[in-house]
């Protein structure tokens, strides 16, 4: 998965890890709670300055309890620009998608491999695209990205994952 698999995550509680900590810190949080319900999102937002930076985040959610977050930050290296807002939007989308995709594939494993038995969904992306404002003319190019890589898309208001969590840290 290149970019993502190699960077760091960062969570307000545990600091600093890998991606195969990231999954194991997911499993133990579902473990907690076997009762509940869970629903494992990611999501992606971008800085508009001249090397935009794209935080990629995976949210669990707890079902009405809340839940946590775990952090990337891309960087590109120079030339590599994003010009317009097409561009950005475009890129933070397929970023979520690599995301996803490698959790699909590494969390369903280490989910059976820790023989947990607690219910969750891992099929949302949320976009940081929406009916108002500059991005609602991309809502179908978008929505039609994430649906035919095999997950479910959320626009604003509800893409909380990207216009939220992912937000307050480009």
């Amino acid at each position: 998965m290149g970019v993502i698999s190699q960077g760091t995550f960062y969570n307000p509680t545990k600091g600093q890890m890998s991606l195969p900590q990231v999954v194991q810190e997911l499993i133990s949080y579902l473990k907690e709670k076997p009762e509940r319900n869970y629903e494992i999102i990611v999501g992606c937002d971008s800085s508009a300055v001249e090397e935009p930076t794209f935080p990629v985040v995976v949210v669990v959610l707890r079902k009405k309890e809340g839940g946590r977050f775990f952090l990337t930050k891309v960087h590109y290296p120079a030339p590599r620009k994003f010009y317009n807002l097409h561009d950005r939007i475009l890129e933070e989308v397929l970023l979520s998608c690599q995301l996803a995709q490698w959790l699909r594939e590494n969390f369903v494993a280490a989910a059976k491999k820790a023989d947990l038995k607690v219910p969750y969904e891992l099929q949302y992306i949320h976009a940081d695209v929406g009916e108002n404002g500059a991005t609602r003319d991309m809502i179908k190019e978008v929505t039609g990205l994430i649906r035919g890589n095999g997950f479910i898309p959320m626009v604003k208001p509800e893409s909380f994952a990207a216009s939220a969590v992912a937000d307050r840290f480009t």
